[in-house]
């Protein structure tokens, strides 16, 4: 008999774990594969980033799947507390861009063996190679769980921590949303997130772009009506199967929600490789460099504006010969090159697999869950955290740093109520 039991040795199930054994009570945490933390491992490159130090408001903005509902929980232990955790466990951490948090060595490992220190020093035992294949419980509460071989293990309270569908190699095969469903829980409706998109136009499927990256490209995801859904800034990269990087990852939930609503139609995507400036002022500077270099080949002339295989293809697209002299370029044919190179327009029409996704959209509805403690409202005794949870956001620190949130929780508030020292 254990006072809690946590399925999963991801980010969040390592955080419970600690945290529930941190208030005294004996855990057991139960791991389907041979390792811990394997998703902690390799994320950001097999770097680990372990959290983002923006503040509150903009780590929520950031997890566009209801982030909303981590106010609670960030009251209890937030980000800055991630930081705290991790340096008392004696892995600094160093800030860099857009507030992305990683170990001063740069070694995932060193976050993976901090916490499992963390649980051998608070006495957690481990189970390795073991499934469970079904959750214990009566009308009322939580008794325990079933292991694939029959044995059954008996406790007062169990934290899932299952993760989602995302990176399935890591072990996240969404075993647990079935036990969530069987224990009275709502599971809406999975779906990839922070994943590469699919196209079927003649440019992608013919591979002229493959391997193009534009730096600092604002994306935009448009609705059927043309209006815009979202754009977000970064860089992205054409593939032999669609488009990638990180805009278009970022972008890449709201197109599958966009499909959603519109039938399964096609998406179309805008692309501003300029930024910084609008279109009348690139035609200006266009016509300008054309007047002070009228003799000059226009593809050399304008190629440092953009990598050069975009530029010829935009001018192709505005019928402008590369090798004609810049000055016998109708302005007509110049006002259409800073159209598209600010607003060149294409169709999406999917997503990869959500085995492909780095996140998994929906999970167990939050509404159903105490945001102050991560207990069921349904089941006494029965907690969830991390990715199994409909909670997602986007890659920077955002998705561990709730799960980490989450697990710790979820695992202070198992522990207290097992030991009998719930508030």
């Amino acid at each position: 008999m254990y006072d809690v039991i946590v399925i999963g040795g991801g980010p969040s199930g390592l955080m419970a774990a600690a945290a529930a054994g941190a208030e005294g009570a004996g855990v057991l945490l139960i791991e389907k594969g041979n390792k811990l933390g394997k998703k902690l491992a390799i994320s950001g490159g097999g770097r680990c980033n372990v959290t983002n130090n923006l503040e509150y408001e903009e780590i929520i903005r950031h997890i566009p799947g209801n982030g909303r509902f981590l106010y609670s929980p960030f009251s209890v232990f937030d980000n800055k507390d991630i930081i705290r955790f991790f340096e008392g466990l004696g892995v600094p951490l160093k800030e860099e861009d857009h507030g992305r948090m990683f170990p001063v060595s740069d070694q995932a490992m060193d976050v993976v063996q901090a916490l499992t220190g963390e649980l051998s020093r608070l006495g957690v035992k481990v189970r390795f190679g073991a499934r469970v294949e079904k959750l214990l419980m009566d009308d009322e509460q939580i008794l325990g769980v079933r292991l694939e071989n029959g044995e059954e293990v008996r406790s007062k309270a169990v934290i899932i921590a299952t993760g989602g569908k995302a990176v399935p190699q890591t072990g996240s095969t969404g075993d647990g949303y079935p036990w969530a469903e069987r224990a009275g829980h709502t599971v809406t409706e999975l779906y990839p997130t922070e994943v590469p998109l699919l196209s079927n136009e003649p440019f992608i499927r013919s591979r002229n772009l493959q391997g193009l990256a534009l730096r600092n490209t604002a994306v935009t995801v448009l609705n059927k009506k043309g209006k815009a859904l979202v754009t977000h800034r970064m860089d992205m990269l054409f593939t032999h199967f669609g488009l990638s990087g990180p805009a278009i990852l970022r972008c890449s939930q709201f197109v599958v929600k966009e499909m959603k609503k519109n039938g399964g139609k096609p998406v179309t995507m805008r692309i501003d490789s300029l930024p910084d400036e609008n279109a009348e002022e690139t035609f200006q500077e266009l016509v300008r460099s054309s007047k002070e270099e009228p003799k000059k080949a226009a593809k050399n002339l304008w190629k440092g504006l953009v990598p050069e295989r975009w530029l010829l293809f935009l001018m192709e697209r505005a019928e402008i010969d590369p090798a004609a002299p810049a000055g016998q370029v109708a302005h007509e044919k110049l006002r259409n090159l800073s159209k598209l190179l600010h607003s060149f327009e294409m169709s999406v029409n999917g997503t990869q697999p959500i085995e492909k996704a780095f996140v998994t959209g929906g999970g167990v509805s939050v509404k159903e869950i105490g945001p102050k403690t991560m207990a069921s409202k349904k089941k006494t005794g029965l907690y969830f955290c991390g990715e199994v949870l409909d909670i997602h956001g986007y890659t920077g620190g955002y998705n561990i740093t709730s799960a980490l949130v989450t697990g710790r929780i979820a695992g202070m508030s198992a522990g207290k109520m097992a030991t009998g020292r719930e508030e």
